[in-house]
């Protein structure tokens, strides 16, 4: 199972994330394009971070809401968010092919993320933005048990997958994650670390009521942004390591 992080989401003066510490422990490095985050210098550094540590590179793009970070819901045309899309993902491609390392997938942000799993017109926009990106990149999503209709849309288009799962969050009953506004949504350092050695052992995670709930991830999403987190980042990397 692959390690992949959000990085590269400073502005100007504002700093977020400890993308330094955090890098020599991931796999996959998802690089805000500037529209929640990610100035010009920030994603031309992060690039080059990730190119140190030989860590693969995607595109992070989000709807246009850097005052909320990305994390608040749009009500975008379909037209709108697939020129969202293809003109971030645009911008970090040719950023990242200038310095040799081109990105290889694409994983929204916040908000555009969840509604990408909530909302199927607005997932069809971000399909249909792939597909008519100039060559084939992978999306990222969140595991869930609707994968299989998922990987159905995506075929219709050639669209290649790869599905996440979450470190550090509570998974609700329905197989999605447990709203942040409800108690335990996060985890601790204990209860994270128990869930990566579950998915890696199993396969499964434990919900908020405690069922049993398969999950078939590729990659797995951790967060660094903050001191506690980049150890916990380090320990999870030894789990799935197996070290």
């Amino acid at each position: 199972m692959l390690l992949n992080c959000d990085l590269g989401e400073s502005y100007g003066s504002w700093s977020m994330g400890m993308d330094e510490q955090v890098m020599p422990y991931i796999d996959q490095a998802n690089i805000a394009c500037g529209f929640h985050g990610g100035d010009p210098v920030t994603i031309s550094n992060t690039l080059r971070l990730a190119a140190q540590h030989s860590v693969t590179v995607g595109a992070h793009p989000a709807y246009p809401d850097l005052v909320g970070f990305g994390r608040r819901s749009m009500n975008l045309s379909t037209e709108e968010i697939v020129a969202c899309v293809l003109y971030q993902v645009s911008a970090l491609d040719g950023m990242s092919s200038s310095l040799g390392s081109p990105i290889s997938y694409v994983k929204p942000h916040g908000a555009l993320y969840n509604d990408m799993m909530a909302k199927p017109t607005v997932r069809a926009a971000i399909m249909e933005a792939m597909a008519a990106y100039h060559r084939p990149l992978v999306l990222m999503l969140q595991a869930t048990p609707e994968a299989p209709q998922i990987k159905e849309e995506a075929a219709s288009l050639t669209l290649m997958l790869s599905f996440e799962a979450f470190a550090d969050r509570c998974y609700d009953d329905d197989g999605k994650l447990l709203a942040r506004s409800k108690p335990g949504a996060v985890h601790n350092r204990e209860k994270m670390l128990a869930q990566v050695k579950q998915l890696k052992d199993h396969g499964t995670v434990t919900s908020v009521s405690g069922q049993t709930l398969s999950l078939e991830a590729d990659t797995l999403c951790v967060h660094g942004d903050n001191l506690e987190g980049v150890r916990a980042i380090e320990s999870i990397r030894a789990l799935v390591d197996g070290s």
